[in-house]
C-alpha cells in the first residue's frame, strides 16, 4: 500500500511539472531608448519589454512599458531579423501599444523563434514625430 501511495505521489508530481508550461519559458528583455534607433534621434523616451518565450508551445509573451515619448505611440512591433545597428521589417505586431503598458502574446514560426533566440529581434515604438521608430531595444537573454 505504501509503495502505491509513493508511486501515485510521484506520478502526480511528474504531471504537475510536465504541465507547468510557462515556468520553463526563456526569459528575455529589451531596454528601449532613442540612441538605439537607426538613425538615432533625440527623444527622451525610455522603455522596457519583459519577454517570455516557451519553446514547447512557441508562444511569445510580452509586457512593454514606456514613457517620455514626443507624443502618443502610434504602433509598436518586434522587428527582425537584424542585429543591433541594423534595420529590419516587422516580424510580430504588438497590438494595443498606443498605451503603456502593452501586454500580449503571439505564436512564432520556427524561423521566427530561431531569430528571436539568436538575438536578431528588436522592439520598436513608433510615434507621429518618429514614424520609423522613436525608441528601440534589442531583445537579449
Amino acid at each position: 500500500m505504501s509503495n502505491t501511495r509513493i508511486m501515485l505521489a510521484t506520478l502526480a508530481l511528474g504531471t504537475a511539472v510536465a504541465f507547468a508550461g510557462p515556468a520553463f519559458a526563456e526569459k528575455l528583455k529589451a531596454t528601449l531608448d532613442s540612441a538605439s534607433e537607426v538613425p538615432a534621434n533625440t527623444s527622451a523616451g525610455k522603455g522596457t519589454a519583459d519577454i517570455d518565450y516557451d519553446a514547447a508551445s512557441k508562444k511569445l509573451t510580452w509586457k512593454l512599458t514606456y514613457s517620455g515619448l514626443s507624443g502618443p505611440a502610434t504602433a509598436a512591433h518586434f522587428h527582425g531579423p537584424a542585429e543591433a545597428g541594423k534595420n529590419a521589417g516587422v516580424a510580430v505586431a504588438i497590438p494595443g501599444a498606443t498605451a503603456s503598458p502593452a501586454e500580449g502574446s503571439a505564436t512564432l514560426t520556427d524561423a521566427q523563434a530561431a531569430d528571436l533566440l539568436a538575438g536578431k529581434y528588436y522592439v520598436n515604438v513608433h510615434t507621429a514625430a518618429n514614424p520609423g521608430g522613436e525608441i528601440r531595444g534589442q531583445v537579449t537573454k
